[in-house]
């Protein structure tokens, strides 16, 4: 079976190339920035108030990278949730039970 890679592992990996290939050491900053927002959101943990410190661009790609974390966990989450719903097995119905209530009709 195919192992496929979590959106944000992916996000986190192009940041980390994108890092390598920058000529300045603002860019450098930005990417992993950003990368460090990712795993903050994958983790749980948020670093925002170290940050602030920061340059503004390095904070704004930090936030950027928390943000979009944040919305691909959620993504992820409804899509789970949405083809569980579909692959879930049907349940016979029940005429005349109220299945909340417990009650027959």
């Amino acid at each position: 079976m195919k192992q496929t890679m979590h959106p944000i592992s992916v996000r986190i990996e192009w940041c980390r190339r994108q890092s390598a290939q920058a000529h300045t050491e603002s860019d450098i900053d930005e990417w992993r920035a950003e990368a460090d927002g990712l795993r903050d959101a994958l983790m749980g943990t948020d670093h925002t108030d170290n940050y602030q410190l920061c340059p503004p661009e390095v904070f704004s790609r930090y936030v950027l990278g928390f943000q979009d974390g944040t919305a691909l966990l959620r993504a992820t989450r409804v899509q789970r949730m949405v083809h569980a719903a579909a692959s879930e097995t049907p349940q016979p119905s029940r005429v005349g039970v109220d299945v909340l209530l417990g009650d027959v009709r």
